[in-house]
């Protein structure tokens, strides 16, 4: 596959991360396999984007001595595709999924059996140990033709962004199914500055990876990649200038506008308690007479 062919970005719904998490668990239960494999359905986009909205099981096996012996039941495959297919016309073969935390030198060939179903097969690797609450446990590859020094056309997997995202009905499952863990009906002003904090946290972890790239640039040990140079400067350019008087001013209000929210809110609160505690003295003075 070509360059041109690559897509722009890879999305993920959440019953495809719950249903591997699942195949994971009920494999590991009875064998000692190191990962798991499956089919990914969904659908291209006219954009190019990959939207992953569903996924099943295959059976496979590898030796774990010899990777290059291994398994894969396209029979299998095939025949639970048509089943999928009786129910969701919508939603072909795009790719395939594995568990674990990198690729292994054999999945260049498993990718290969799923050029049958799609041109352009996506890869996505799902950490199910993955504990990060800054990072996704997934990262989406696809293949690409490359020549190799001796001059031969190889395959490579190339990187392709990824992303979570969910209809409202998976939104609502998701919900309930997280009500086992915590109650998600209330959201406090603690959690919501938790989750600030983390976003926070996770730009900056974003910012110190781009900050390792530029500087392994810089000493000569990694060649500068076009397309990543020219993305860094168009986040440079959605920076505001923050020597520009208007955008000072911009600032100074809004933090105004929030600050006296603020004590409005305050404001309420105290006459709030302060009315409460008269009518509870009223309601005292009625029972002692």
């Amino acid at each position: 596959m070509s360059n041109m062919n690559k897509p722009p970005l890879v999305i993920i719904h959440p019953l495809v991360l719950i249903s591997v998490v699942d195949h994971y668990n009920r494999i590991i239960s009875k064998t000692q396999q190191p990962r798991v494999v499956g089919a990914l359905l969904g659908e291209r986009k006219a954009d190019g984007v990959i939207d992953i909205t569903n996924s099943y099981a295959l059976p496979f096996e590898e030796d774990p001595k010899d990777q290059n012996i291994w398994y894969l039941d396209h029979i299998y495959n095939e025949t639970l595709f048509e089943l999928h297919r009786k129910i969701n016309i919508n939603e072909k073969i795009v790719g395939w999924y594995s568990t674990g935390s990198r690729f292994k030198p054999n999945d260049i060939q498993i990718n290969q059996i799923f050029y049958k179903y799609t041109t352009t097969p996506i890869f996505v690797i799902i950490d199910v140990h993955q504990f990060d609450p800054l990072s996704l446990p997934t990262e989406a590859y696809t293949s690409v033709d490359e020549i190799s020094k001796s001059g031969e056309i190889v395959q490579n997997f190339v990187h392709i962004p990824s992303t979570v995202q969910a209809f409202e009905p998976e939104e609502i499952g998701v919900e309930q199914l997280l009500r086992e863990i915590n109650n998600v009906d209330t959201q406090s002003l603690s959690a919501k500055a938790e989750q600030k904090i983390n976003g926070v946290k996770g730009m900056n972890k974003k910012i110190a990876q781009i900050q390792q790239y530029l500087n392994l640039i810089q000493q000569g040990k990694v060649k500068p990649n076009q397309l990543i140079i020219n993305n860094l400067q168009e986040i440079l350019n959605y920076l505001p200038n923050l020597g520009s008087q208007d955008v000072v001013q911009a600032f100074t209000t809004k933090n105004n506008d929030n600050m006296l929210t603020i004590y409005l809110a305050s404001l309420m609160r105290s006459i709030i308690a302060y009315h409460n505690l008269i009518n509870n003295q009223a309601q005292q003075e009625k029972k002692v007479k």
